[in-house]
């Protein structure tokens, strides 16, 4: 047989990059997003990163230089709260809520935030910011949303459209945004309203009042116990963007002196002992009922 890989082949194989063997970075779609024209040179080329975590939503404004890339604003979900927005903060109300503090937050650094003001009452309508006369031209950026499929409705579209009613310039059209028919290539802008003030977790709240009490009260714990009905979603995310656009200011969190260190025990071998005969004994606890079930059908 024909040997494929010979040692000249290994002599000349060269490595893909960490981010890549660890399936991070999309090289591809990176070169395209940061590569500026040579007529350009220094020029700098901004992106919105978007990424959504299971708890954290958080939008970035990033600059790509030679030694790295350099965050220029950051906005996080995990702010929200100073805003009134207490619990969903990975919904895509949430995604609009953090691209608008990050526009609103980006424009004022630049003292921007006074010409551009964006689209103060959102409406769910195509809105594309308009360069002022004899003014500054607006900050623009393009979407970085990394591995993310970009369906029609996804969250980080969510981000993307609270950044651009915030004043951003940024290339889009309102293909992915939620109510987009794709037959009529039309926008309905009242279903995207709806995203915006969280009108589908409103309408999902009210079915499971009416239909699954238990579910509601499990599903819903959290906008339970700060005293938030269905009737209260809309006006939280309205008073929201008013505060938002009132105060962006980033606050410092509050640092201690010191911080308790959380350092595992290793245990002992009786120990791992009696850890093991507790979990068989569970196993067989948890055998013999299924076993009676069975017995019982």
């Amino acid at each position: 047989m024909k040997v494929q890989k010979t040692p000249q082949y290994f002599q000349n194989y060269q490595v893909k990059f960490r981010r890549r063997r660890e399936g991070k970075t999309d090289y591809y779609a990176r070169k395209r997003l940061t590569i500026q024209d040579k007529n350009k040179y220094a020029a700098s080329k901004y992106r919105l990163v978007v990424r959504i975590t299971n708890k954290d939503v958080i939008c970035q404004i990033i600059d790509s230089k030679i030694q790295g890339d350099v965050v220029v604003c950051a906005a996080y979900s995990h702010e929200l709260p100073r805003y009134g927005i207490k619990v969903g903060l990975t919904n895509w109300a949430a995604c609009y809520a953090t691209g608008l503090l990050l526009a609103r937050r980006t424009l004022k650094k630049f003292d921007l935030d006074g010409t551009y003001e964006g689209q103060t009452e959102p409406d769910g309508e195509m809105y594309q910011v308009e360069e002022a006369e004899d003014s500054p031209r607006p900050f623009s950026c393009v979407l970085d949303v990394g591995l993310v499929r970009t369906t029609t409705g996804n969250r980080v579209f969510g981000a993307l459209k609270g950044a651009v009613d915030g004043g951003l310039d940024i290339p889009h059209s309102e293909k992915r945004f939620p109510g987009y028919d794709p037959e009529e290539k039309d926008l309905d802008a009242e279903t995207c309203r709806k995203y915006i003030f969280g009108g589908h977790v409103q309408e999902y709240m009210e079915m499971l009042q009416e239909d699954d009490e238990d579910r509601y009260q499990e599903q819903f714990a959290k906008y339970i116990e700060n005293d938030i009905g269905a009737d209260d979603i809309e006006d939280m995310y309205t008073s929201a963007h008013e505060a938002i656009r009132e105060d962006p200011d980033a606050k410092p969190t509050e640092k201690q002196e010191s911080y308790p260190k959380h350092k595992k025990q290793a245990m002992s071998l009786s120990q791992k002992r009696d850890r093991v005969r507790q979990k068989i004994e569970a196993y067989k606890k948890k055998q013999a009922k299924v076993t009676v079930d069975e017995e019982e059908d």
